[in-house]
């Protein structure tokens, strides 16, 4: 027997049998276990979010847009849609968003300890993006009652509610809340809006790939967008139906036949409408009001049946041009208050968002000529008097007209009605550029204008919103209508909270007479003789102004009836040539298609001011030669002259 240490025999401790072991040590750990769970509750249970109002929508404001006639136009904010029943969806809708973000969903009770080490040890040894290892249930939590704030307290009160949602429901009531309030991008919360967003169906008709494409948005609802990465949500979809395939959820049959199917994704809400025009409105809505606390509905000037026209009018125009090289357009049409009755930024929506409406600036060409000849009428001119087409030159600049040929003694009707550049030039100077930079601001111009001499054959970068609303004058009677989409904003309940028609001002007359009438006069005679005559309308008052810009990368068309005008143009978005399109061609086709069908709907006047008799012309047929040459590719009056294009620093007209 060993001495203890105070000289007496210690007895030996008798040995723990492995069950007794087991016991004692599972005793103890539960001990503590116990106390690490108390421990745990007490500092993170104690500010718990309130679970009562489990079934509160908690969304963004929308905003819904209405045509002038209260037909809805678009409707912008969060999306819902009523819950969807997960029996009556396909198995493999669920069982997609179970493959990809929770396997063992069915087999855990609210978190997996594997899943939270993997990604700990993921996230300990790579830069980058950080992973989750959330399961659904505690993703529902988070959505439901949390903040997603990144930090180790929202992640414990995570894990408790998960907890808690799994004592109180059954997997599959779990599954469905989770589908009916994540988030898929867009604007759109839960399967049946997204279903409906993106596919134009209900949740109840996706298809395999369908499903598994919104499925493999939940790691990124941006990143994964199928509209704005088509490429990256196709590669996450693949995973998706590979981890379906694992679970056994569908075959590797179901699974071959899903990739043969291609997958149509729709870029708006099939009852969104008049996009370019409320993307463009939507932000002003905001700038008026201020963020919306509750739902909106936002009255417009748009006439929707007339946006459909103008719509159907640019497709069919750059479709038809497109082997001359006209790969956008755009068209605003306003009517004499200023209000915007159609607005078109781009061909196709769908393949781009950018606005050429109002973002877009192009160079006007000889669209902008009518600036400088109401400068000349204002300073005591007519369309009567004669001027001389001939080589002009003006500092070191030197405008030539396309031809190369000068038809001599023409009046000034003629020389608007032709687009002569020689005349257009020498009547900025004798005017002064500074004057006429100053007509066009009085009527509409907000961009810069340069003052350089070649100003007056368009050398000015402006929107088709701007050329619109600075001819308006010209068709109202020559009183200033600057271009609005927005009547009025009310709330949901009926509260106004801005009316465009309060302390609204009366309109300022921009032009006078006999100015206006002189215009008028000279830019029928552009639609009835001149460079713009397939913009005709037969039955209808229309007068306009063609316009091309050097090496024909811009052309315009903007014409006007009594109280209506609309402003066209085509062109590239890298502003490389067209094939000669002019804006007596592409621009004054799709101008015609629509107004052709807007006008009865507007039952349009004539032009107020009435009609001014012709001045007396000379005998003598200055323009009799070219006028009886055989007809070019857009007719008599065409715009583009035969031969190659002019150098770049002349601008054609």
């Amino acid at each position: 027997m060993a001495n203890g240490p105070f000289g007496g025999n210690k007895a030996a401790r008798p040995q723990r049998t492995p069950l007794q072991a087991l016991v004692y040590w599972g005793t103890v750990l539960g001990v503590w276990g116990l106390i690490f769970i108390v421990a745990f509750f007490a500092v993170f249970a104690s500010d718990l979010p309130d679970t009562s109002k489990l079934y509160d929508v908690k969304r963004q404001p929308s905003i819904n847009y209405l045509d002038r006639s209260g037909a809805l136009l678009a409707v912008r904010g969060s999306q819902y849609a009523p819950p969807v029943d997960i029996d009556a969806l396909p198995k493999y809708v669920p069982a997609a968003f179970v493959a990809i973000e929770d396997r063992q969903f069915y087999h855990h009770f609210g978190f997996n300890p594997w899943g939270i080490m993997r990604s700990v040890a993921w996230n300990a040894t790579h830069d980058g993006p950080q992973r989750g290892g959330s399961t659904i249930t505690q993703q529902l939590a988070r959505n439901l009652f949390l903040s997603p704030a990144q930090n180790y307290r929202r992640k414990a009160q995570e894990l408790i509610l998960a907890v808690w949602l799994e004592m109180k429901f059954s997997k599959k009531q779990i599954l469905a809340l989770y589908m009916n309030r994540v988030y898929f991008g867009a604007g759109a919360y839960g399967i049946e809006a997204a279903s409906q967003r993106y596919f134009n169906k209900p949740a109840k008709e996706l298809t395999i790939g369908e499903s598994a494409l919104l499925a493999g948005m939940m790691k990124g609802p941006a990143r994964y967008s199928p509209v704005s990465a088509k490429e990256r949500a196709a590669r996450r979809a693949t995973i998706v139906l590979d981890e379906m395939v694992r679970i056994k959820a569908i075959t590797p049959e179901e699974r071959d036949e899903a990739f043969k199917t291609p997958v149509q994704v729709s870029a708006t809400l099939a009852n969104q409408r008049a996009q370019y025009f409320t993307d463009y409105i939507d932000a002003q809505v905001r700038s008026l009001v201020g963020e919306p606390t509750e739902d909106l509905v936002v009255e417009t000037t748009l006439d929707l049946p007339i946006q459909a026209s103008a719509e159907r009018a640019v497709k069919l125009g750059v479709d038809g041009h497109a082997a001359q090289g006209v790969q956008q357009a755009a068209l605003v049409a306003i009517d004499g208050e200023g209000r915007i009755r159609a607005y078109v930024g781009g061909a196709d929506y769908a393949d781009s968002q950018f606005d050429r409406a109002t973002t877009a600036r192009r160079q006007a060409g000889s669209a902008f000529k009518p600036f400088v000849y109401l400068t000349a009428m204002e300073q005591g001119r007519t369309p009567a008097v004669m001027v001389v087409d001939e080589p002009v030159k003006i500092g070191n600049w030197e405008p030539r007209n396309y031809t190369n040929k000068y038809l001599g003694p023409i009046t000034l009707q003629t020389a608007l009605a032709q687009s002569i550049n020689t005349v257009a030039a020498r009547l900025a100077n004798e005017v002064g550029t500074s004057n006429v930079a100053a007509t066009a601001r009085r009527l509409g111009i907000t961009s810069k204008i340069q003052l350089d001499p070649s100003m007056a054959l368009g050398a000015v970068e402006v929107s088709p919103m701007e050329m619109a609303q600075a001819y308006a004058p010209f068709s109202n009677g020559g009183f200033m209508a600057k271009g609005y989409g927005i009547e009025r904003i009310r709330t949901a309940s009926g509260k106004v909270l801005y009316d465009h028609s309060v302390d609204r001002q009366a309109r300022s007359a921009v032009i006078g007479s006999p100015a206006l009438q002189y215009m008028n006069q000279m830019m029928r005679q552009v639609v009835a003789s001149g460079t713009g005559t397939r913009a005709r309308v037969p039955g209808y008052d229309i007068a306009g102004k063609t316009g091309t810009t050097s090496d024909y990368k811009d052309a315009w068309f903007v014409g006007y009836t009594g109280g209506f005008v609309t402003a066209v143009w085509t062109g590239k978005d890298d502003n490389t040539p067209m094939k000669r399109v002019t804006g007596g061609g592409a621009p004054a086709e799709i101008w015609r298609t629509f107004m052709a069908a807007a006008l009865p709907r507007l039952k349009a006047t004539p032009i107020p001011g009435g009609v001014v008799e012709p001045p007396p012309i000379e005998n003598t047929d200055p323009i009799g030669d070219l006028m009886n040459t055989t007809p070019g590719p857009e007719g008599p009056a065409a715009e583009t002259p035969a031969g190659a294009a002019p150098p770049a620093d002349q601008l054609p007209y």
